[in-house]
C-alpha cells in the first residue's frame, strides 16, 4: 500500500485532474452539439490515455529534478527525496505510462495519440530538462506542455486539427500558466532560491512578477473573447469569459498593489493562485455549456 502512494504521488494527481478536466472539454466541444458525435469510447479513450501519459511525463520530472527537490519545502516529500522510490522505478514508471497513454489515446485516434505524446515529450525535454533551470522565461515557453489536453480530446472527437478553435483552447492555456504558476512561484520564491532555479521573482523580483502576471490577464481577457465569435461558441461563453477575466484581472491588480510578501503572510498570492484554478475550470465549463445549450 505504501509503494502504491508513492506511485500515485508520482503522477501528480492534482495536477492531472486539471489537465483531465481541459481535455474532457475539449472533445465535448469539439461535438459541436452534434449527438452523433457524442460518442463515449474515443472519448474516454482519449481521457484515460491523456491522463496515463501525463502521469509518466511527471515521474520522468520528479526524476531529474531528484537532485533539487530535496532542497525545497514544496518537494522535499516526494518519493525520491524520500527514498520511498529509487531512481529507476520512476523512469520505469515515467516511459511505460507514457507509451501506455500514447498507445491508448491512439485507439481513439492516432493524431490523439500524437498529440498526448507530444505534451509529455514537451513538458519533459524541453520544460524539466532544458528550460527550467536555464531561463526565467522557463515556464512562458514550458507552459505549452499543458496546453496540449484539449487538443487530445478534441483530435480524438474530430479526427483533425485543422480549425481555429482548438488552438484558441491551447492558447488559452498557454497565456493562462505563467500568472498562474507564477502565484505559486511567489509562494515558493525561497525554495527557488535556495535550489537555484531561475522562476521569475528570483530573477525579476516579486514587484516585476505582479505585474507581469497584471499584462498577462490582460492579454489572455481579448483571446478568450475570440472563442466568441468561433461556432459553436456564442454570447454566452463571451459573457463568462468577460465576467471571469474581469474578476482575476482584479485578483491580481490586487495582489499588485499588496504589501509585499513574508514567509508568514502569502494570502494575497494564495489567493489569486486559486483564483487561476477556478478560472480555467469555469472557462472551460462555459465553453461545454453553451455548446449544448
Amino acid at each position: 500500500m505504501d509503494a502504491l502512494r508513492a506511485y500515485l504521488q508520482l503522477a501528480k494527481p492534482r495536477i492531472i485532474v486539471l489537465l483531465g478536466i481541459t481535455c474532457f472539454a475539449g472533445s465535448l466541444v469539439a461535438t459541436k452539439g452534434n449527438f452523433g458525435l457524442l460518442q463515449p469510447l474515443p472519448i474516454l479513450l482519449a481521457l484515460v490515455g491523456l491522463c496515463f501519459s501525463a502521469a509518466g511525463a511527471n515521474a520522468l520530472n520528479m526524476w531529474w529534478d531528484r537532485d533539487i527537490d530535496p532542497l525545497m519545502v514544496r518537494t522535499r516529500t516526494r518519493p525520491l527525496p524520500t527514498g520511498k522510490l529509487k531512481p529507476h522505478q520512476a523512469i520505469v514508471f515515467g516511459v511505460v505510462f507514457i507509451g501506455l497513454g500514447t498507445l491508448v489515446a491512439g485507439l481513439a485516434h492516432p493524431l490523439a495519440g500524437a498529440m498526448a505524446l507530444s505534451g509529455a515529450v514537451f513538458y519533459v525535454a524541453v520544460y524539466t530538462m532544458l528550460l527550467k533551470r536555464n531561463t526565467v522565461q522557463n515556464i512562458v515557453i514550458g507552459g505549452a506542455a499543458g496546453a496540449f489536453p484539449p487538443l487530445v480530446g478534441w483530435a480524438a472527437v474530430q479526427g483533425d486539427l485543422s480549425t481555429p478553435l482548438p488552438w484558441l483552447m491551447f492558447a488559452i492555456i498557454f497565456l493562462w500558466t505563467p500568472p498562474h504558476f507564477w502565484a505559486l512561484a511567489l509562494m515558493a520564491n525561497r525554495d527557488y532560491t535556495k535550489a537555484g532555479v531561475p522562476m521569475y521573482p528570483v530573477v525579476k523580483g516579486e514587484p516585476a512578477t505582479r505585474l507581469a502576471m497584471v499584462r498577462y490577464v490582460a492579454l489572455l481577457v481579448p483571446v478568450t473573447m475570440a472563442g466568441g465569435l468561433m461556432p459553436p461558441l456564442g454570447g454566452l461563453y463571451s459573457a463568462v469569459a468577460l465576467g471571469l477575466g474581469v474578476w482575476w484581472g482584479y485578483g491580481t491588480w490586487q495582489l499588485l498593489h499588496a504589501p509585499h510578501s513574508t514567509a508568514e503572510d502569502q494570502r494575497p498570492a494564495r489567493k489569486v493562485f486559486k483564483q487561476s484554478l477556478l478560472y480555467l475550470a469555469l472557462i472551460f465549463l462555459a465553453m461545454v455549456v453553451d455548446t449544448w445549450l
